[in-house]
């Protein structure tokens, strides 16, 4: 079939009614320059095998391939920050251990003894150490790395100093985040990152703390639980009772190789929708969390709903953290704004949707993951930042409502991992051996999976 006068070539179609882009021209402040760019692309349409998601045989390759070779975020620089503070970073069978020496410079090791490999710190531990002891017999290094006992040493002719260091791993810092990588030979993060210092460079994450951390066990494969926070394509029928909506104009890019985005706006209705809100209606369907705790609210003349409430967030989130928002734009104060680093990470720039998303494996059932939700808040004008709060563990039938910092948004991360089971067991019993992409809405979907298979073929991140 080829493009006629009325059917686009593929990848080329569009929703109807205007761009998100020119919704953020018609903005009163001006969006920042990064979000005004557009990268669209067109990655093929062909199906994706279900394959990619249940079996065992392509878990395994991901971990030698994928896990073992790319730079991925293990700690925020908040949970070490004196000297001797250590945490480990577990992914699939690898384990980091990450630690700030005596002089205050932040370390990597793999976590494991250089005598009988046990490891020397627990999985998923933090906390402080002097020296890093083995529990097992004893050997001993300090901070930087350096064996200083070994029990018995005139058994061990063949050890010394050098030979039997710690060795180090590729560790890199962006924006408050501590970054590991598995292989020797990786490249640079900073080459990695891709776009995303140039475009975050104005919007200050290393300026936030950690306010909220929950970890949450999803019935689904690691790519599934991502490919479920990476399109917008099903606010409308998943959301269609919550804080989300059906506000579903968005724009997704790609910027190969590693890192994507999609722009979601927030306050304005989408093309699809059969009968367009008032200003008035939207201001309500905006400010219906928080009527309570306010008087009634007029909007002035002339004045969208979506300006109203952006002004409006500013001065709530200024009075609660004692900081001047009001240079904001309405989009980087209201708008979901989500850039992906491939493989597992996910970041929002937004005042009012501040969120960092991590997604791993489980190490033994590839039809589980692990869902990290980080809610990132600007850092106190005056004094220390609040130290990293304890996780809150969800298992699989638990409700993010149980985590009261998340608010409103609970229920809507609810709605987002309903589906997951379904999901997975349609994945097997399907006669259809694989799924079936949108070209443009689920661009940012055939992009993960085709940098895995890239990954797995190439032997490279």
């Amino acid at each position: 079939m080829t493009a006629t006068d009325d059917m686009p070539a593929r990848g080329e179609a569009r929703a109807p009614g205007p761009t998100l882009h020119e919704q953020l021209l018609a903005d009163p402040t001006p969006p920042d320059a990064p979000l005004l760019v557009e990268a669209p692309v067109f990655l093929g349409d062909e199906d994706l095998p279900y394959e990619a998601y249940n079996s065992p045989t392509y878990a395994q390759a991901e971990y030698e391939h994928l896990w073992g070779k790319c730079w991925q975020w293990a700690c925020h620089v908040d949970h070490i920050p004196e000297p001797g503070d250590y945490i480990v970073y577990d992914v699939g069978p690898y384990s980091a251990l990450i630690a700030r020496t005596e002089e205050g410079e932040i370390v990597a090791y793999y976590n494991a003894c250089m005598h009988r490999g046990t490891q020397l710190r627990p999985p998923d531990s933090c906390g402080f150490a002097g020296q890093l002891k083995c529990p097992f017999h004893g050997w001993t290094w300090s901070l930087n790395g350096d064996l200083i006992e070994v029990p018995s040493q005139w058994d061990f002719p063949h050890v010394s100093a050098e030979s039997h260091r710690l060795p180090k791993m590729p560790v890199g810092v962006w924006e408050g985040f501590v970054f590991v990588n598995f292989d020797q030979d990786a490249g640079p993060l900073t080459e990695y990152l891709g776009v995303l210092p140039e475009h975050w460079e104005a919007w200050g994450l290393a300026d936030r703390y950690i306010e909220t951390h929950l970890r949450k066990r999803l019935p689904c494969n690691w790519k599934a639980a991502a490919e479920a926070f990476i399109e917008a394509y099903h606010v409308r029928e998943t959301h269609a009772t919550g804080q989300a909506g059906d506000e579903v104009t968005a724009q997704y890019d790609v910027f190969a190789p590693n890192v994507s985005r999609f722009i979601h706006t927030i306050g304005m209705d989408g093309p699809e929708r059969p009968v367009p809100r008032t200003e008035e209606e939207m201001l309500a369907h905006l400010t219906r969390n928080i009527r309570h705790e306010m008087e009634p609210l007029d909007l002035p003349d002339g004045m969208r709903a979506r300006d109203f409430y952006a002004r409006l967030a500013q001065e709530r989130m200024g009075e609660q953290y004692e900081r001047d928002f009001s240079h904001l734009s309405e989009s980087i104060t209201l708008d979901s704004i989500e850039y992906f680093l491939f493989p597992n990470a996910f970041f929002f720039p937004g005042l009012t949707l501040p969120m960092v998303y991590r997604f791993r494996p489980d190490p033994d059932d590839v039809d589980i993951s692990y869902f990290e939700l980080l809610m990132m808040r600007p850092r106190p004008a005056d004094g220390p930042a609040p130290a990293p709060p304890d996780v809150i563990e969800l298992d699989i039938d638990d409700s993010y409502t149980k985590a009261a910092a998340l608010g409103g948004l609970g229920r809507v991360y609810d709605q987002d991992t309903a589906n997951m089971a379904a999901q997975t067991r349609g994945f097997k019993a399907s006669l259809k051996r694989g799924q079936t992409l949108g070209n443009y809405q689920e661009s940012r979907v055939r992009h993960l999976q085709l940098r895995v298979r890239e990954c797995i073929e190439t032997g490279r991140s």
